[in-house]
């Protein structure tokens, strides 16, 4: 809306001073309005290019800052799925889940098909039984290799940390899930560019966009570790513009 005002006077500006020229003024003071004139124009357009401009750059500025907030959000989720798979239970305590992720192991299990005898009343019988048998222990650490986990919790560019919660759902009546959920505020993250295009971003419904006021992954209303971000943010990093 602003850039189409600012079009507009510009065009009756320099319309009207054009007129003046031509038609109303003597012929000795011409040239120092036509200074003026270019002046104007100069300014006018200076103006049109950076309202043009400025939602364009905002959005790729956006897009680079997010690629590295979500990085950091995956890997968060990731953290949190690997304690859960050991404890049972999601955690919100940072440090706790740094430490495991440098200490505990996963159990390497193999599932196969054994046959065992069974009496039942006067008759003997050959059972097939599925049995589960731990054959070994793999570091959890292993699958954060290349992955900066013990700063997981700093939002990049900012001095701020992730809010991260934690809490449960009745999935059926009785049976309660353990949920996560961690976010931080757009405007933390759009820090020093446009309040109103910031305003804008916090607005914003979904498709191409990050839908809501926080960027998120994990829910406590519900029993879901998906982020609230569209699929172009799971590409590549050339994709995503991180730099």
């Amino acid at each position: 809306m602003i850039s189409i005002l600012i079009i507009i006077v510009s065009i009756l500006a320099v319309g009207g001073l054009a007129y003046l020229i031509v038609n109303k003024l003597p012929a000795k003071f011409k040239p120092v309005l036509s200074v003026v004139l270019w002046v104007v124009i100069i300014f006018f357009g200076y103006k049109i290019y950076n309202s043009i401009m400025q939602p364009i750059n905002f959005n790729k500025i956006k897009k680079q800052r997010y690629a590295k907030v979500i990085e950091n959000l995956k890997t968060i989720r990731d953290a949190e799925l690997a304690y859960a798979q050991v404890n049972r239970k999601f955690t919100d305590k940072y440090d706790e889940l740094v430490s495991f992720i440098d200490t505990a192991q996963f159990a390497i299990t193999e599932i196969k098909n054994i046959v065992v005898t069974e009496q039942r009343g006067r008759i003997t019988l050959d059972v097939e039984k599925r049995v589960v048998d731990t054959i070994g222990f793999e570091p959890v650490v292993k699958s954060f290799e290349g992955r900066d986990y013990k700063n997981m919790m700093n939002v990049p560019g900012t001095d701020a940390k992730f809010e991260l919660k934690v809490g449960s759902v009745e999935k059926v009546q009785g049976v309660k899930a353990s949920v996560f959920e961690a976010k931080v505020d757009k405007a933390v993250v759009l820090e020093g560019l446009n309040k109103d295009l910031i305003r804008q971003e916090k607005e914003a419904l979904g498709g191409i966009n990050v839908p809501g006021e926080s960027i998120s992954v994990g829910s406590l209303e519900d029993v879901n570790t998906n982020g609230n971000w569209p699929p172009f943010y799971d590409g590549s990093k050339e994709e995503n513009g991180d730099q």
